[in-house]
C-alpha cells in the first residue's frame, strides 16, 4: 500500500466522483483510477461501486474508510511537523549545561536566542560532565555546554568558547583573606568546603597531594549555593571556577603556585545531522559575551 493510494482513496470517498477526486489530487483521472484498482487488489475486494452517476463505497470501503483517513491525517501531520522543524516552529531544543556552570553564564544567551527564535522551546538539563557526554552520545541531548581541563572524547565536536581560572573562596574573617592571592601551599590542612560535582576535583586533589598539600574536607555538597553559604558562615575555604562565584559576601582570591584552569566548550556529536535550532543556537553562542576571551 502506497501513501498516494491512501490519499486518492480518501479524496474519492469524500467526493464520490472520479473526476473531482483526480482534480483534488492534481493527477489525471486514469492515474487515480489505476491507483484505486491497485489498492482494491491489495485489500482483496472492491472499495467503490461504480454505477453511472452514482459511485458509492462498498461495505469493504466503509470499513476501510476510518483507518485510511487516519493514515492520511497522520501523514499530513508528520509533514506539517517536518516543515515546522525546518522553519524552527514548535521545536524543542534540549540543551545540557554542566552543573558547575551557573545560570549567570547563559543568562543573556538563552533569552536572546529565544527572542530571535520564539517558536523554539528550550529545555535545559544539568548534570555532571560524564553524564552529559553520555546523554549527547545517546541522543538525549542535542547540544551541551561542558567545562573540562582535559580533552573531550573524539566523538564530540567541540567549540571552545572561553577559558577561566579557578579561585579560592574564603570567609571574610579568614586569615588568608588578608593576602592578595593564595598559594597552594597555604591550603595544607586548612578546612575545605568541597563542591562534590567539581569536574577537576580528582585531578587537582592528586596534583596538590603530590606537592604535599592536603586540605581537610569538612563539608561536601553538589550545590554551589550551599557550598558558598557554608564558606560565608566560616566553615572553611572553597575552590571555584571564577565565573561560578555568585555570593558577594565571600572573599575571592586568585590561586597561585600553581594555577588551575578549565576550558568551556559547546559540544555536539560529531557527524550527526542536527536540527536548524542547533545551528541557530551555535550562531548565537559564537556572538555571546562570555566571561573571558579564548586566546
Amino acid at each position: 500500500m502506497e501513501m498516494q493510494q491512501v490519499r486518492y482513496f480518501v479524496a474519492l470517498a469524500q467526493t464520490l466522483n472520479f473526476t473531482r477526486a483526480a482534480e483534488m489530487c492534481n493527477v489525471t483521472q486514469p492515474a487515480l483510477t489505476r491507483a484505486i484498482q491497485q489498492l482494491e487488489h491489495e485489500l482483496g475486494g472492491p472499495l467503490f461501486n461504480r454505477e453511472r452517476g452514482n459511485s458509492h463505497l462498498t461495505e469493504l470501503g466503509r470499513i476501510m474508510l476510518p483507518y485510511l483517513e487516519g493514515v492520511d491525517a497522520q501523514t499530513r501531520a508528520a509533514k506539517d511537523v517536518a516543515k515546522a522543524v525546518k522553519g524552527l516552529k514548535k521545536v524543542k531544543l534540549r540543551i545540557g549545561v554542566m552543573c558547575t556552570i551557573g545560570p549567570q553564564l547563559v543568562a543573556g544567551l538563552l533569552p536572546r536566542f529565544q527572542a530571535n527564535n520564539p517558536d523554539v522551546e528550550i529545555e535545559v538539563i544539568d548534570d555532571g560532565a560524564p553524564q552529559m557526554v553520555e546523554r549527547l552520545e545517546k541522543g538525549d541531548l542535542e547540544i551541551a555546554i561542558l567545562g573540562s581541563h582535559e580533552t573531550l572524547p573524539d566523538s564530540l565536536h567541540q567549540l571552545r568558547i572561553f577559558d577561566e581560572k579557578f579561585v579560592i573562596l574564603l570567609p571574610p574573617n579568614h586569615p588568608l583573606s588578608a593576602n592578595p592571592s593564595v598559594r597552594a601551599a597555604d591550603l595544607h590542612e586548612q578546612p575545605y568546603v568541597s563542591r562534590s560535582q567539581c569536574e577537576v576535583f580528582r585531578y587537582v586533589a592528586g596534583d596538590l597531594k603530590s606537592r604535599g598539600v592536603e586540605p581537610r574536607v569538612v563539608f561536601r555538597s553538589p550545590r554551589d549555593d550551599w557550598v558558598q553559604g557554608m564558606i560565608k558562615a566560616g566553615l572553611g575555604f572553597g575552590f571555584f571556577p571564577e565565573s561560578s562565584v555568585t555570593d558577594p559576601d565571600v572573599v575571592v582570591r586568585p590561586l597561585v603556585d600553581p594555577e588551575y584552569t578549565r576550558s568551556v566548550f559547546l559540544a555536539t556529536v560529531r557527524g550527526r545531522p542536527h536540527s536548524p535550532a542547533v545551528g541557530a543556537f551555535i550562531r548565537e553562542a559564537r556572538y555571546h559575551k562570555w566571561p573571558t576571551s579564548v586566546d
